[in-house]
């Protein structure tokens, strides 16, 4: 998942540099940036579906060998056409990346400690922000001759290759399995888990016994099940979620260097800024921690949007330093309550069988929407400036509050096969 956000943030954080190094224009730069989200709409539709067919952990290893490769040759971009190619392969290879973490952790954790845990997972990878933030402050310089830019997408080849190696020590989902008719293998992995819980001084509570003589029966896992009732109106509603959101998420993360420069700071400041606002990531992460089980999931979730709505116009609208870092600070910090939040509750309203397909799926929307996100608010930037562009934003915003706060069912402490049935 680090390297998933990794990538999100990567491209258009050095984008300062690519535009230096290959002389791009704004109408070369933009299907750049939106090469890799085009990559991932793919990919997240692919390899989500491949998931509930093949199994989580297979299409675990597929992702980040693409991913891997393809950040790898992006290294070596001789030009902005093999750059734009490299970004939509690795595209390709991440795309998946999120919502099969979020598949796979609403299937191995339980009730009360999902979001809790899932939480954890993610303040871990969102220190990849600042990360990448202060490593694009190097991008516009050389190490041993090479492009400082080229070094950062070749540390992402080399990290995402060590995971590789360690993902191969993870199970295979037992729900999935016995959801795809696969009992034996199921109660396989379950035995050894429970085994490893004794060894560490735990009970077990006994599970509900099934009825011997019942035949069992692989769950309907086809595309057509998120289309009909009762399932249709929460597809519907994560579908209209996802076109909305990343306007607030990523139109913050994607743009602010490019929002700076636009307000008059020079390259190397405005990425210093970005740098100080992009510690908000992890903050927020961890800061949602102790909230994602105290409070109903979709409550979170709209709460930390109307803030983000706040923060993102006092960010929009301010033009000295301090405002602007401190505001844009606010602004991550609540866009990352507002993530885990979200990602923690797209996987756990589907049922196991189509959990990765409902997942992926409709996150595809999202990072469709965030490859035409450029052409939208680019020029509405040059246009008009940041103030209007956060305008949008927070328009945006306010339909996701308004879609998740009607529509969206409760799911905090219950079990995902209770919310499936609520």
């Amino acid at each position: 998942m680090f390297f998933d956000i990794y990538e999100v943030f990567l491209t258009s954080a050095v984008s300062g540099a690519l535009t230096s190094e290959f002389h791009l224009t704004s109408a070369v730069l933009a299907p750049v940036l939106a090469s890799t989200f085009v990559g991932m709409f793919i990919g997240s539709i692919v390899l989500g579906r491949m998931a509930d067919r093949v199994g989580r952990r297979r299409a675990f290893m597929i992702n980040l060998a693409l991913y891997s490769l393809a950040s790898l040759a992006g290294a070596f971009s001789p030009n902005a056409v093999w750059l734009m190619i490299s970004r939509f392969v690795a595209g390709l290879g991440v795309g998946a990346e999120l919502p099969l973490a979020d598949a796979y952790l609403s299937d191995m954790l339980p009730a009360r400690q999902r979001g809790r845990y899932t939480a954890w997972a993610y303040t871990i990878s969102f220190i990849a922000v600042p990360i990448v933030g202060f490593l694009a402050r190097g991008s516009v310089g050389h190490l041993a001759g090479i492009a400082g830019w080229r070094w950062i997408f070749a540390l992402g080849a080399l990290g995402s290759a060590i995971v590789f190696l360690l993902r191969t020590t993870l199970p295979e989902s037992p729900r999935w399995l016995e959801a795809v008719g696969r009992g034996p293998e199921a109660d396989s992995i379950t035995s050894r888990i429970e085994a490893e819980a004794l060894r560490g001084g735990h009970r077990l509570t006994e599970p509900t016994r099934r009825d011997p003589e019942a035949p069992v029966r692989p769950a309907r896992a086809g595309v057509r099940v998120l289309l009909t009732p009762p399932l249709r109106r929460r597809t519907l509603m994560m579908a209209v979620f996802q076109v909305f959101q990343v306007f607030g998420y990523y139109g913050f993360g994607t743009l602010v260097p490019l929002i700076l420069a636009a307000k008059g700071y020079a390259l190397s400041t405005s990425l210093l800024f970005t740098a100080l606002t992009f510690l908000g990531y992890p903050v927020g992460s961890l800061l949602s921690l102790p909230l994602v089980e105290r409070f109903e999931r979709k409550y979170l979730v709209v709460g930390s949007v109307v803030a983000m709505a706040a923060f993102g116009l006092a960010f929009g609208f301010s033009n000295s330093m301090v405002p602007i870092v401190i505001f844009g600070f606010l602004y991550t910090a609540a866009s990352n309550v507002f993530a885990n939040g979200y990602h923690i509750y797209q996987a756990e309203i589907f049922p196991t069988a189509v959990r990765s397909t409902a997942a992926s799926g409709t996150y595809a929307i999202s990072r469709l929407a965030t490859g035409a996100m450029p052409f939208i608010l680019l020029p509405i930037l040059a246009a008009v400036g940041a103030g209007w562009v956060f305008v949008i934003i927070c328009g945006a915003l306010v339909v996701v509050a308004l879609d998740i706060g009607l529509i969206g069912p409760r799911t905090t402490g219950l079990s995902t096969e209770d919310v499936v049935v609520a």
